[in-house]
């Protein structure tokens, strides 16, 4: 189980995928082998959540897509007006509704052989959305994830900036792989400075006498719903900390959370053997969770 875990649709056998503006029966729905993102994990991506017909946070999800691809020097060839347009097609072509989730992938494109340089790319970038019916379950929710450390590290900006969403995740698949192997939901990842980063698929909160405590964000991934419960922790007059801190620091925290596209806000009920308070209804948790629902409530309300 994870902040991931879905409820399997079998509409998803016959969706169709949207690949450079051409839509395609899931079953026939290629990409070359010479493709930047297959050779080399060159590329950028975003997951984004469309309820009610309505895509949340989706001015969000432009900005920080064209911002990692402006990162590691991929040109968009497109407006983000017109990658909107690409996804609401897709999307119509589905009849699709609710509780979709969208992955939309770029890659630099296709190369004349397999090679590092960008300078052995012949044409324009490839671009690919998938959109499914993907619920979260609801089990998820009632018991929580367990999380603990991993070896892992994050890196910092002069390696390759953790705050790009980039295609080249092998360093959160090592560390989910080293979580699984300890019977972890998640696993808890350090900068290169020994202080709590992130997990290795979403953000991370810990709770310690009501006041909300994650990292300094200088490197985990720019989280759109960590950006919210931030937001959601302000306007509420509730204390909400952006610090450096080790595990030492939170291992006697009360409550935690980890927040994601997907999972919206996911309570942690295990800190390792630490047994924590996140599921219960009278919890900070349980209370940020329902402001969270309230505003992408009042979000599509606005955008319909």
């Amino acid at each position: 189980m994870s902040s991931h875990s879905y409820i399997a649709n079998k509409k998803n056998d016959d969706i169709f995928i949207n690949i450079n503006g051409s839509l395609i029966k899931r079953d026939q729905a290629k990409i070359s082998v010479f493709d930047s993102g297959f050779l080399l994990g060159d590329g950028v991506w975003e997951g984004i959540r469309f309820h009610q017909s309505v895509l949340l946070f989706i001015e969000d999800h432009l900005n920080r897509l064209f911002e990692s691809a402006k990162g590691i020097s991929i040109n968009i060839p497109f407006t983000k007006k017109e990658i909107f347009q690409e996804i609401k097609k897709t999307l119509s072509k589905n009849k699709m509704e609710d509780d979709i989730h969208i992955r939309l992938v770029i890659s630099r494109g296709e190369k004349i052989t397999p090679y590092q340089n960008p300078n052995a790319n012949k044409g324009p970038i490839n671009f690919v959305i998938i959109p499914e019916h993907k619920k979260s379950d609801p089990k998820i929710q009632k018991d929580g994830i367990k999380i603990g450390r991993v070896p892992n590290l994050r890196p910092n900006n002069e390696i390759l900036s953790p705050q790009y969403n980039t295609l080249s995740k092998l360093n959160c698949i090592l560390a989910s792989i080293e979580a699984n192997k300890l019977g972890f939901d998640e696993g808890i990842m350090n900068d290169l400075y020994g202080n709590i980063s992130t997990c290795n698929s979403t953000n991370l909160f810990f709770i310690k006498d009501d006041n909300v405590i994650t990292s300094s964000g200088k490197y985990c991934l720019n989280g759109i719903t960590r950006k919210k419960a931030i937001e959601l922790c302000h306007e509420n007059s509730i204390e909400c900390f952006e610090k450096n801190f080790t595990f030492e620091d939170i291992k006697d925290s009360d409550e935690a959370f980890v927040t994601g596209t997907f999972g919206g806000i996911t309570p942690v009920s295990m800190l390792e053997e630490f047994k924590l308070n996140s599921t219960d209804k009278n919890s900070l948790t349980f209370t940020l969770k329902k402001l969270l629902d309230k505003k992408i409530e009042n979000y599509i309300k606005e955008n319909k």
